[in-house]
């Protein structure tokens, strides 16, 4: 979410405002120090933005490598490039920014990163002006706005969303070129935030162009979203005296995936969380044959593939199974609903115990299980004259993802931002009934060209200090959310789940 053009324009008007009213006056010397405290704040904000560009170009890379095709390549390229051509610009800029430095006499006998000379208005005046140095920044600047633009195939959301641009002048400006209302009469001091906020414009844009790219990068029509250990058996049943040979391997399978389509014995099988159940009647004793059929439409070509396979199973006496309707573990703290057979027995002359965990029946072969301590359990099943005893793991819940409202992290709205009400647990993936409440966290507030403010907060919802900090918010601003804690039922002591890092635009 961008902001809006006209309120941005009154941002910049605002600024330039306060600017001038500031330099109009007879200022202190601490209020010309002000100016570096606003780029060192512009500095630390350009730090956490590179940071996450990397972490984005990193993802791009991995899904490309994953899915390799042409139109990968070129985005991968496109977002690699759309980095040099920032740091590029950032390089150009910050030679501007040395020689400033030296036209204010160089380093100061106080703070050698403080030039000597910080109101002189008359150096930066023949600098920007007379030698046309400003006009030259606004060519770079338009310049390097359209190779990024071009890198997102000159997308017209894209172009909204970059900030590195030439404003246009105030209606009411007596400047008569951007060159002349950015920088003349404009002292040393106030022209390093300037070209700093140049500078976080160049890497915000390029965030831009990296989150195009990682949407086109392709690989994503199919995601193959849970895992669990399988296996093929050349029989499922095995005899008394023969040898069982099994395929044993990680199956991984996408629970929302529409392109795929599963056939057993020429009926297609509906699909639920990705899985297909395939159900039979069975009579007699005896080796029996299946063939299972996999259509997949590839989201790289758009080939439709099948992959096919034949499945025997044994139809044998009584004995009794098992299997779990969710996971391939219990998970202490909530309900794990199971199932229960035996062939040949009622579901009502089933019965189930258990060692490690608490079993109580639902009807019709439906057990829930309840765990309250890591490790293994024990089922034992028995009926019709049949008893049998099996073994799972008992592991806590998983541990929940941070979240800010519906967002990971990145690039907010102000609005956006404030209509938050605080940082929640949410269990992705996780079928089970089970909520995860927030203990606490800790965030740094970054403002605009200020100095960092550590908040903690308690429980999930902004309070005191911290809804202050929040309600300060402004573009420029970037938040980072740290040591977020919560506990997840069955849990004695809070957990650490991460941490969000939200930059204001």
């Amino acid at each position: 979410m961008s902001i809006p053009k006209e309120p941005r324009q009154l941002m910049i008007n605002l600024m330039y405002l306060v600017l001038t009213a500031l330099l109009a006056l007879n200022v202190s010397a601490e209020v010309m120090n002000a100016f570096f405290s606003l780029d060192k704040g512009l500095k630390s904000s350009r730090t956490i933005v590179e940071n996450n560009n990397d972490q984005l170009m990193a993802s791009i890379d991995k899904q490309a490598d994953a899915y390799r095709n042409e139109s990968n390549e070129k985005y991968r390229k496109n977002a690699k490039e759309a980095q040099n051509v920032a740091n590029e610009f950032t390089a150009y800029i910050e030679t501007i920014r040395k020689e400033v430095f030296d036209l204010g006499k160089g380093p100061s006998k106080n703070d050698p990163t403080i030039p000597m000379d910080i109101r002189n208005k008359d150096v930066t005046t023949r600098y920007f002006i007379n030698e046309n140095k400003g006009k030259e920044i606004e060519d770079k600047i338009n310049e390097t706005r359209q190779k990024l633009l071009a890198l997102a195939d000159n997308d017209k959301s894209v172009e909204t969303a970059l900030p590195l641009m030439v404003e246009e002048l105030p209606a009411n400006s007596p400047s008569k070129n951007w060159p002349e209302f950015k920088f003349k009469q404009m002292p040393v001091a106030a022209v390093f935030p300037i070209l700093g906020k140049m500078q976080s414009d160049a890497k915000n844009s390029a965030t831009a162009i990296l989150n195009f790219c990682a949407k086109k990068v392709g690989g994503e029509d199919i995601k193959f979203d849970r895992f669990t250990p399988a296996v093929s058996a050349e029989k499922s049943y095995v005899i008394s005296g023969d040898r069982y040979v099994a395929d044993v391997f990680l199956s991984a399978f996408s629970s929302s995936a529409d392109n795929i389509s599963i056939n057993v014995g020429g009926s297609n099988l509906p699909l639920k969380d990705g899985i297909a159940r395939y159900e039979t009647s069975t009579s007699g004793v005896g080796e029996r044959t299946f063939k299972v059929s996999i259509n997949v439409k590839n989201p790289l070509t758009g080939q439709t593939e099948n992959f096919s396979k034949d499945f025997k199973y044994e139809v044998g006496q009584r004995s009794v199974a098992v299997s779990l309707d969710k996971m391939n573990v219990f998970y202490i703290g909530v309900d794990n609903p199971i199932s229960v057979s035996a062939a040949g027995v009622s579901s009502n002359d089933v019965r189930v115990s258990a060692s490690g965990v608490t079993v109580s029946a639902q009807g019709g072969g439906k057990f829930n299980v309840r765990a309250t301590t890591p490790g293994e359990a024990k089922l034992t099943v028995s009926g019709g004259g049949a008893s049998q005893t099996f073994n799972y793991r008992v592991k806590r819940i998983p541990d929940p993802a941070p979240r800010l409202g519906k967002y990971k992290g990145g690039q907010l709205g102000n609005g956006e931002f404030k209509a938050q009400g605080g940082i929640s647990a949410v269990l992705e993936n996780f079928d089970f009934d089970a909520k995860c409440d927030m203990v606490g966290f800790e965030f740094t507030y970054y403002p605009k060209r200020q100095d960092p403010i550590v908040v903690s907060n308690s429980g999930a919802r902004w309070g005191g200090q911290a809804a202050d900090m929040v309600n300060k918010a402004k573009p420029g601003d970037a938040y980072f959310f740290d040591d977020i804690k919560c506990k997840c039922p069955g849990d004695i002591a809070a957990r650490n789940i991460g941490s969000i890092a939200i930059k204001i635009h």
